[in-house]
């Protein structure tokens, strides 16, 4: 009662090739992730954040508590916004709309977005956030934090640590993060936005 649950994938782990390949998937969520859940569920243990849902635990806790909640919750979020791999893939409606409000055009965002993530020193996450008046922003953020923890509400995100990219681009990370477009399930993110 009370312990968290390593995700299930809303994919096979292979429907996200070429962009994210199978052994990636396998190492990022079957162990990178099942191994921040894991170590969640033992610091919990006696803890008064026991029974907390994610969000408030990454908002309350510090040190390692906070590191693997933040890993889980931003992960969780990253693999449920991924869908097979399609070109010319973009945002519609609403979102659509803010995007071209708050950064000119969709092809603007995607350039300040990715640039975000390639300039990231080193290990973390670029997000795409609302703030509480619905204003879109980039942010970069270290480790294992995320935009909650600034007062914003997350919609896209991409994961900067090498291991969410290292097989499969080795040391090419602003060519993963370009690849990235092709898988995006915009639906999620307009879901979220709303």
């Amino acid at each position: 009662m009370g312990k968290f649950e390593l995700m299930a994938l809303p994919y096979a782990l292979d429907a996200l090739e070429p962009v994210i390949s199978k052994q990636t998937l396998e190492f990022h969520h079957g162990k990178h992730l099942a191994g921040y859940v894991n170590n969640l569920n033992g610091l919990l243990e006696g803890s008064p954040l026991a029974g907390l849902p994610l969000e408030e635990i990454v908002l309350k806790a510090d040190g390692g508590m906070l590191n693997n909640a933040g890993q889980i919750l931003n992960h969780n979020l990253y693999f449920e916004q991924y869908r097979a791999p399609k070109t010319d893939n973009a945002p519609t409606g609403k979102l659509a709309d803010a995007i071209a409000r708050d950064f000119g055009s969709f092809e603007a965002f995607k350039e300040a977005f990715q640039k975000a993530g390639a300039t990231l020193f080193g290990s973390g996450w670029v997000w795409l956030s609302a703030d509480k008046d619905g204003k879109l922003v980039i942010t970069q953020e270290t480790n294992a934090a995320n935009p909650i923890q600034k007062g914003l509400k997350p919609l896209l995100t991409f994961d900067v640590w090498e291991h969410a990219y290292y097989l499969d681009y080795q040391n090419r990370r602003p060519d993963h993060l370009a690849s990235l477009w092709q898988i995006i399930d915009w639906q999620v993110i307009e879901n979220r936005f709303e």
